[in-house]
């Protein structure tokens, strides 16, 4: 059913999001770059890795024909890209200055969307570079959008819990409150389909969120009840917030991404589960499948994107479930631990750890005395290499259910912050976020849009000191 075709690890950072085209795949990343690959042999096209941004780049997409590629940023930018030669053609900022969460083109090409962490969105002309349309999700962020196949449509999807669905002029046809916690990620498949019951045309769409759901919904068209959104079942196999999800070009198949590191698919007619897979090792972030095929991309926090080749010939025995299992680490056996010693590129240590019966839990409990007196490894280096990865490890350990408490992050770009400053305006922002904020000639607050009447930023010491704590006990 599913078959691990490659593995590609050149990203430094958590792996953000993965897009294809007809002929390449791109993946984009908290390292500030876009990658991009041939589907031929998977190697990475010369002109890569695309530089540009000044910050994480949160997604990617190509235009229809493969020639543009599009990346959006939490420095407020959205950037066209010359998909065949790597040129960068064009920068689109975003009119609020706010960090863009995500991109999409329309089915014509001729319109890009971008969505701000502010909740605004622009409907760019790609010919002209200039805004086309603008509007606002009513609360929160705007983190997902998908347009229909027709492009007379597309939905958006907030960090408050929305679903929205807009017409091509702008303007709000629908909203409905879909995920508790906040939506994550929204897809509309390619086909559209015909309620045999009552004749309406509808299209079938997937939401995830923070609720640890995927939702199917039907999108209704009818002369006399204008667009409905209807909710058809919730697919409940995630055990932590979903991050993504996916149609295949066909229809056939939806797939999702959590933070519990999982991907499934689902035969997606009947939300039946399919297989459920485990190849990393952290958060799974995003799920695209190719235009022509059933080429699946998996993207993570561990920094790898895995390619999979699905074959739907192959049927499912009744509603069984396939799962690669995925074992918690402190339950793993002496195989387990000469898997992961390979996959760390630790290989040659593997007959050293079998000789002396190293389960999960002598190597989460391994220290440098027992590298060094026990299992006798007299390299410095390499013992400090070895430790490093246990650390790594423990980290991945972290409990999904306790979220990030929101004081700790950084309003402008989401993330926990490490060396938080108070600015004029009360609020604590990252350092270095903020000095890109003030040095793009910006005296504004990224909170109340207010003039500052300083630009002077000052160590928050006990938010520091708190974040610290916090961290030591997840790692308990």
């Amino acid at each position: 059913m599913a078959t691990l075709i490659h593995s590609l690890s050149d990203h430094s950072d958590d792996v953000n999001y993965c897009a294809f085209s007809s002929s390449c795949l791109a993946t984009c990343s908290l390292d500030k770059t876009v990658r991009v690959y041939s589907l031929s042999d998977f190697s990475e096209l010369p002109y890569s890795p695309l530089r540009g941004h000044a910050y994480a780049v949160h997604c990617c997409c190509f235009s229809p024909s493969g020639r543009l590629l599009a990346s959006c940023s939490t420095d407020g930018t959205t950037a066209l890209w010359d998909a065949r030669q790597g040129r960068r053609l064009a920068v689109l900022r975003q009119p609020s200055g706010s960090a863009v969460r995500v991109c999409r083109f329309c089915p014509r090409g001729q319109r890009l969307l971008a969505g701000g962490a502010d909740g605004g969105l622009v409907l760019w002309d790609v010919r002209s570079l200039q805004p086309h349309r603008s509007g606002n999700v009513k609360d929160g962020s705007l983190v997902a959008c998908a347009f229909s196949p027709n492009g007379s449509f597309f939905v958006t999807g907030s960090s408050n819990g929305d679903l929205t669905i807009w017409d091509d002029k702008m303007r709000c046809l629908y909203n409905e409150k879909a995920h508790d916690l906040g939506v994550t990620c929204c897809d509309i498949s390619s086909n559209p389909v015909s309620d045999n019951e009552n004749g309406f045309k509808y299209f079938q769409m997937a939401s995830c969120g923070q609720d640890n759901q995927v939702k199917l919904w039907r999108i209704l068209f009818a002369d006399f009840i204008g667009v409905e959104l209807k909710y058809k079942c919730t697919l409940n196999g995630h055990c932590a917030p979903v991050l993504a999800c996916a149609f295949s070009f066909d229809g056939q198949l939806l797939v999702s991404g959590s933070v519990d590191k999982c991907v499934i698919v689902y035969e997606a007619s009947t939300g039946n589960t399919l297989r459920t897979l485990s190849p990393h090792t952290r958060y799974v972030t995003t799920c695209a499948f190719a235009p022509h095929s059933h080429l699946l991309a998996t993207g993570s926090m561990d920094k790898t994107v895995h390619i999979w080749q699905l074959d739907v010939k192959q049927p499912s025995a009744g509603n069984t479930v396939e799962t690669e299992s995925k074992v918690a680490v402190e339950d793993w056996s002496e195989d387990d631990v000469s898997a992961w010693l390979c996959a760390q590129d630790l290989a040659d240590f593997v007959g050293l750890f079998k000789m002396n019966n190293i389960d999960g839990k002598e190597l989460l409990n391994l220290t440098k005395e027992g590298l060094a007196n026990e299992l006798k490894i007299e390299s410095l280096g390499l013992r400090s290499k070895i430790l490093q990865k246990i650390e790594e490890l423990r980290m991945t350990m972290i409990s999904v259910s306790v979220p990030v408490p929101d004081e700790f992050l950084c309003p402008i770009t989401r993330e926990l912050m490490k060396d938080p400053v108070i600015a004029a305006d009360g609020y604590s922002y990252e350092r270095e976020a903020m000095e890109h904020w003030i040095t793009n000639k910006r005296r504004s607050s990224p909170m109340t849009n207010l003039p500052l009447p300083s630009l002077m930023l000052t160590p928050n010491r006990t938010l520091k000191m708190a974040i610290t704590r916090w961290l030591e006990t997840q790692q308990k």
